[in-house]
């Protein structure tokens, strides 16, 4: 039995969750407590990684869900999923740190990849990240994702993004086929 998903509740985030879902994010990207997990980008980036009105943007936006993960009634996980056309777009994507390494981030991604096929018919899922983040992308690539080499410049000097500490920043796209 997969103790990873013992008691776990997906569902679409709604607007009382906003200021969970920011401190959850923040809490995996940025400052020292991002260093208890892996996914820390601290070492390349200070500042906010969101804010609320960047959460209820994805929660209102039309053909955009967050999809929120809960387990003992606290918000551990989340991610967002946008329909665009043929495929669909992940990101926001966050695991507790605390939560992280015990196989949770996988199974979220698969119930990711799954509602996507099921509510909207995509065929393939995107993502953006950052291509510095090796450990990361090769995450993603034991999940079956594949590099295209198609990068996105980072958005140098919009603070909402974070403040780069690192001059050689860009975005790669990820691209899974969904069976």
């Amino acid at each position: 039995m997969d103790t990873a998903a013992t008691g776990l509740i997906f569902r679409d985030a709604t607007d009382a969750d906003v200021d969970a879902l920011v401190a959850l994010i923040e809490s995996s990207y940025r400052g020292d407590t991002s260093r208890t997990g892996w996914t820390t980008e601290a070492d390349i980036l200070e500042g906010q990684r969101t804010d609320p009105e960047g959460v209820l943007a994805v929660i209102k936006a039309p053909d955009s869900r967050l999809l929120t993960v809960e387990r003992d009634g606290q918000v551990i996980a989340c991610c967002q999923l946008e329909h665009r056309g043929d495929h669909a777009y992940f990101g926001m994507f966050a695991v507790s740190p605390a939560q992280q390494g015990g196989g949770l981030g996988k199974l979220i991604i698969a119930e990711a990849e799954r509602q996507a096929r099921r509510t909207w018919g995509a065929t393939e899922m995107r993502m953006t990240v950052i291509s510095v983040r090796e450990d990361l992308i090769a995450w993603y690539e034991r999940r079956g994702y594949r590099r295209t080499g198609k990068m996105t410049p980072f958005p140098y000097g919009d603070e909402r993004s974070g403040i780069p500490l690192r001059d050689d920043l860009q975005f790669e796209l990820l691209v899974k086929e969904l069976a």
